[in-house]
């Protein structure tokens, strides 16, 4: 379905395109990390003060940002494959400047309201930046190359509330959506000037049967099926705890400083993952990534109650950081699983939803979170057990299962 670009696998002409991927992933994480931890906090200056609703607003406007953006993955893909990679990819970083941009100005909840779910429309950016990568980076490179740019997710989602908490407290949660735009745009620069983007479609289907394909041949697979709803709800049970991590500190955190205990715990969580991810990932290298992926995802079933059991601040992050970096390495293990339970005729288009489990995870785990919350705020920790046991099961389900040229 995707013609391969011309541009050569040799020499070091793919080390700029990667620092730029890299970058671009890094400053995205950054605002998104930023946004979710921040937003509890910024609500009750549009006038939402009342404990409920904020529950329920920072439930809703997660799930709705990636309910909204889910559907229209495939056409990014389809789009991208007829005409070219690089307006797509550009696409999603003028989105979230536009959403940044949005939120900074917002009045009320309505236009923030706003902000929020049009972030879903920026989704799709990293399956087409790793084909890319795929393509131009030597073959024996590219296990290198993909940790490098997905290294940028945890590095993201420690440096995001870490700088953001700061900045929160002394200068307002609007002057740091300014400076996520001012970021935005700067990576849009950096990619419409340094990204030559030598791929041009060949195809000439229409737009839908084209999207509907991408579909089929996952659905096609017997263990894909299994493999991805698995994956959904492994990550649904940690989207249902992120969304809400930030709430769950303010409550035991008796400071005056909110924004910058928010950022420290959920930067030390960033930190966590920077070294139990390469560690889970040698010894997938050593032991086999399903293997590992299993011992990850019963790892992480026995660690999620036990954050439920305190409430201070110290063991409360400690418990947090050690099970967002399990879970975090069981992430990006994913990519490995998902790659090897495709076929090569089949592996581009399958590696384009790499990131759709962990997206309609977003939705469907603060969607729960909306209704389990108003019981008890702690109830996420037991809640994203169960999620991540039903995943564990059905990831054994799927393993079991032929590739689909076997079956």
């Amino acid at each position: 379905m995707t013609r391969v670009e011309s541009a050569p696998r040799n020499n070091s002409s793919w080390v700029p395109i990667l620092s730029l991927f890299t970058l671009a992933s890094l400053a995205e994480t950054v605002f998104y990390s930023q946004m979710l931890a921040f937003t509890p906090l910024f609500l009750p200056r549009l006038g939402i003060t009342e404990d409920a609703q904020i529950l329920l607003m920072v439930g809703w406007m997660t799930a709705v940002s990636n309910g909204i953006g889910l559907p229209f993955l495939p056409f990014w893909g389809a789009l991208a494959d007829r005409y070219s990679r690089k307006p797509i990819i550009i696409r999603s970083f003028g989105v979230i400047a536009l959403a940044a941009l949005l939120a900074s100005l917002a009045p009320g909840l309505a236009l923030f309201f706003i902000a929020r779910s049009i972030t879903g429309f920026a989704l799709g950016n990293s399956g087409l930046m790793m084909t890319t990568l795929s393509e131009r980076v030597p073959q024996k490179r590219i296990g290198f190359a993909f940790s490098v740019m997905n290294s940028a997710a945890p590095i993201g989602a420690f440096l995001g509330p870490l700088t953001g908490g700061w900045v929160v407290d002394s200068y307002g949660f609007r002057n740091l959506m300014l400076v996520n735009l001012v970021g935005m745009l700067i990576v849009i620069g950096g990619l419409a000037i340094g990204y030559r983007d030598t791929y041009r479609g060949s195809q000439s289907e229409p737009l839908l049967k084209m999207a509907w394909e991408s579909v089929r041949v996952v659905w096609e697979s017997k263990r894909l099926r299994l493999l991805f709803p698995a994956l959904l709800l492994l990550f649904g049970g940690w989207m249902l705890a992120f969304t809400y991590i930030p709430l769950v500190i303010t409550d035991i955190y008796t400071g005056t400083d909110p924004g910058t205990a928010v950022g420290l715990v959920i930067g030390a969580s960033g930190l966590t993952t920077l070294l139990i991810s390469p560690l889970l990932g040698a010894l997938a290298d050593r032991l086999g990534n399903w293997r590992v992926l299993f011992a990850g995802a019963a790892a992480a079933l026995i660690l999620w109650p036990l954050p439920a059991l305190t409430r201070d601040l110290i063991p409360f992050a400690i418990l947090w950081s050690v099970l967002n970096g399990v879970v975090s390495a069981v992430f990006a293990l994913s990519f490995s699983v998902l790659s090897s339970s495709a076929t090569e005729r089949i592996r581009g288009r399958v590696m384009s939803f790499a990131y759709m489990p962990v997206n309609f995870g977003f939705m469907i785990g603060p969607a729960i979170g909306t209704w389990i919350t108003q019981r008890s705020l702690f109830a996420i920790f037991p809640a994203s057990a169960v999620l991540t046991g039903a995943g564990l099961f059905t990831l054994i389900l799927a393993h079991r299962q032929p590739l689909l040229e076997d079956a």
